[in-house]
């Protein structure tokens, strides 16, 4: 594949991705990394994962109703990991004092990849789910007019037109603007929280963009602004710079760096007192992470939240790869001896998002053989390592060769759901998202600088 290539798809990149002109002044902007070309993907497993994401979302959203469940799963973790016990501390406070808003708003993806074993069949299997700041929302809507314009000057007519509608950025705002409208104020803004320094900030902006169509006033503010600017009033209405905010859509707010300070817990806290929507609401915070994941793999678990769907348990059980638990006792210590006989097949996880925190290999050794014998190990579930099978593709990045590599891609789905006491409103799949990564690399996504942005391409 010659260098122009590469030319002419960044061309087509950035006028597709950046079409808002005036909000490139005062940035330091680059294209979206992406490949050259989509990637072949099974037609079956893909239409599988669309298919369960609606379960996956009711099954987030129970998980979030039922406290017992929450603080049974996640007892072992709070008690060593710092930042995942102060959420649950203000998940308690919560419950305590009694929910402020009744209206529940879930914007979800889950992530799988494509076991294949000597079979030779592909099997999807679920690697995480996302229900805080899901992203790449917004630049996955832009991907399919990319792929379908290089495979056109490729002279491959054909493959451009199985290029895939998708715009998840739609069915986000959508589900956003069915909030909003529940809260039933239409002075009140949609408040972005984001971080100081945004390096996504264009996927975040194509949702606002959606809401702009509907007359939906929005806001971007950080956690500084809330503590400074950030006040309830005696009906616990948010008010932040004086306005009042129907939904909080937190961009920001799932890594412990994301709180340098007494101030912003406050800050968190006071949100969720508050009227307002969270998306998500600590609940559903808490429903997203490592811990609860494994748990849901044991047998007669997602019974418990599926009395009467065997086939629903069934379809969602299918995506689960192996998952294990580390906690103190019998169980946790065949884990560990599992891990260490054999560390190349499995994946350590911690309770962390956002990319570049897993652990693999000879580095699970080093880990579980500090803390085997601790408390400490609790902090960390075990995973089956997931085999894609690799498939050859080029991939743009600023500032890296333009080479074929040997390529891992991971699927994402997103859901959108809207509940307002006990009635469901809304429950979507809404689009999803396809990642690759070189395959020399075992963990990282797009925003951590390893994956780059793709569209599968049916087969």
């Amino acid at each position: 594949i010659e260098y122009q290539w590469g030319c002419l798809c960044l061309f087509f990149v950035m006028s597709a991705f950046f079409s808002y002109n005036s909000l490139l002044v005062f940035q330091l902007v680059t294209y979206a990394p992406f490949t050259l070309f989509p990637t072949p993907v099974p037609k079956a497993v893909f239409l599988q994962a669309l298919a369960v994401q609606t379960h996956y979302n009711t099954l987030v959203d129970k998980i979030s109703q039922d406290p017992d469940f929450l603080e049974e799963a996640l007892a072992s973790t709070i008690a060593v990991d710092d930042f995942t016990g102060r959420l649950f501390r203000i998940h308690q406070q919560i419950l305590k004092e009694g929910r402020s808003q009744s209206i529940v708003l879930g914007l979800n993806r889950s992530d799988y990849m494509l076991d294949q074993r000597n079979n030779g069949l592909s099997s999807l299997k679920q690697i995480e789910i996302n229900t805080f700041a899901a992203s790449f929302g917004g630049l996955s809507s832009r991907t399919p007019d990319v792929h379908r314009q290089i495979l056109k000057m490729a002279g491959r007519l054909e493959e451009s037109q199985r290029i895939l509608d998708n715009d998840p950025a739609a069915g986000l705002a959508r589900a956003v603007a069915k909030a909003w409208e529940l809260y039933g104020s239409e002075r009140a803004v949609v408040m972005f929280l984001v971080e100081e320094s945004q390096r996504n900030i264009f996927d975040q902006r194509y949702i606002e963009y959606e809401l702009w169509k509907r007359n939906i006033p929005t806001k971007r503010k950080r956690f500084d602004d809330v503590c400074e600017k950030g006040s309830l009033d005696q009906d616990k209405r948010l008010f932040v710079d004086g306005q009042e905010v129907a939904v909080v859509y937190f961009r920001n707010g799932y890594m412990p760096q994301n709180y340098p300070s007494e101030k912003t817990w406050e800050a968190r806290l006071m949100m969720e007192r508050s009227l307002a929507v969270k998306c998500p609401d600590i609940s559903t915070h808490l429903a997203g992470t490592k811990k609860v994941q494994q748990v849901l793999a044991k047998p007669g678990v997602l019974e418990k939240f599926f009395p009467d769907k065997p086939q629903v348990v069934e379809q969602i059980r299918a995506t689960f790869a192996g998952l294990y638990t580390l906690d103190i006792g019998p169980e946790g210590d065949k884990t560990v001896a599992m891990a260490l006989a054999a560390p190349d097949q499995f994946v350590l996880k911690p309770q962390r998002e956002g990319g570049g925190n897993n652990i693999y290999g000879s580095e699970i050794c080093q880990v579980l053989q500090g803390v085997k014998e601790s408390t400490e190990r609790t902090a960390y579930i075990l995973m089956d390592k997931i085999h894609p099978a690799p498939v050859q593709n080029c991939l743009l990045r600023r500032d890296a060769p333009l080479q074929i590599s040997n390529c891992l891609s991971e699927l994402g789905v997103f859901g959108v759901y809207v509940r307002q006491g006990k009635d469901t409103v809304m429950n979507d799949c809404v689009g999803h998202l396809l990642r690759t990564k070189s395959s020399e690399h075992s963990d990282g996504g797009v925003a951590a600088g390893v994956a780059v942005l793709d569209n599968p391409l049916l087969v």
